[in-house]
């Protein structure tokens, strides 16, 4: 089952850009420039050919000055709570002085993670969709209805 990208090559190489920053930085921590340059690089072709970049990578990238930001070496990161329910983590660009507040809320679902996201679910029927609904809970397991539908529609 192999899903087909419609730029694969373009994600290919924004991959590779991503992880030639992370490889920079765990070498030298002080090459900041070339890591930031393979960031920005990697931003550029996005934007150019109008790709969605995970969520993940996203929060990993200075939004300011396109630096990655690796907790200890070209980040700080705090643990914030606000109004004694929110918690939220702060993460601030060394660089730059940018921060990033992050929702630390475990039933929290991306848009991207839900079912009813991906393109193969859209096209099953309307009723397995509705069960299907719910996120699939934070240790990858799924709700005892969720596996009941996927095995029904099988």
């Amino acid at each position: 089952m192999a899903f087909h990208l419609k730029d694969r090559e373009a994600y290919e190489r924004l991959n590779y850009l991503y992880q030639a920053a992370h490889c920079v930085l765990s070498q030298n921590p002080n090459n900041v420039e070339l890591a930031r340059f393979y960031c920005f690089t990697q931003k550029t072709i996005a934007r150019r050919l109008v790709l969605r970049q995970d969520p993940s990578v996203k929060r990993t990238v200075c939004k300011k000055c396109c630096s990655l930001l690796i907790p200890g070496v070209t980040a700080t990161t705090r643990q914030r709570r606000k109004k004694k329910k929110n918690r939220f983590t702060v993460v601030r660009c060394l660089s730059c002085g940018q921060t990033k507040n992050l929702l630390n809320n475990p039933d929290h679902c991306l848009w991207a993670d839900r079912p009813e996201a991906q393109l193969e679910q859209r096209k099953q029927s309307g009723s397995s969709a509705k069960n299907q609904a719910k996120c699939p809970k934070a240790d990858g397991s799924q709700s005892s209805k969720t596996l009941d539908a996927q095995s029904s529609t099988t």
